[in-house]
C-alpha cells in the first residue's frame, strides 16, 4: 500500500481512498467492505483508525453499517452521485490552483488541458 501523507490525519487518508474506490467503481453500490480488523491489516495501521474512517462516511451517507453483517457502500444513487462530484470539484481546484501559483493564466490551463485531453485520446500521453 501507499504511504501515508503526514500532514493529514490516517483516517482522513483513509476515507479519501475509500471515497476513490467507489467513484472509480472498484467498489459498487450495496457492496460489502473489508470488516475492520481485516481493514486495518491491509493498511497496516490500528483497528480504531479504520473505524474512524467507516464512521467518517457512515456519517457522510457513503457507508452503512448492518448490524451483525458489515458496512457496505450506500445504494443511495444521488448520494453516490453527489461524491463523484464532490471528488471531481476537489480535484479541478487543486490543479488550477497550482497551475496559478506557478503563474498560468486560465487561457493558459485550459488549452494546455485540452492539448494534454487530445493526446490521450490518440493515445500519445
Amino acid at each position: 500500500m501507499d504511504e501515508f501523507n503526514s500532514t493529514k490525519p490516517i483516517y482522513l487518508q483513509l476515507a479519501d481512498r475509500i471515497n476513490r474506490l467507489i467513484v472509480s467503481k472498484e467498489l459498487k453500490a450495496g457492496e460489502k467492505l473489508q470488516s475492520v480488523r481485516d481493514m486495518a491489516l491491509s493498511y497496516n495501521v490500528n483497528p480504531n483508525t479504520i473505524q474512524r474512517a467507516y464512521s467518517e462516511l457512515e456519517r457522510e451517507g457513503i457507508l452503512e453499517t448492518r448490524r451483525g453483517q458489515g458496512t457496505f457502500v450506500t445504494e443511495h444513487e444521488d448520494r453516490l452521485i453527489q461524491l463523484r462530484g464532490n471528488l471531481k470539484e476537489e480535484q479541478i481546484l487543486t490543479f488550477v490552483q497550482v497551475m496559478q501559483e506557478m503563474g498560468y493564466s486560465s487561457y493558459e490551463i485550459i488549452s494546455g488541458l485540452q492539448d494534454h485531453l487530445n493526446k490521450m485520446d490518440k493515445g500519445d500521453a
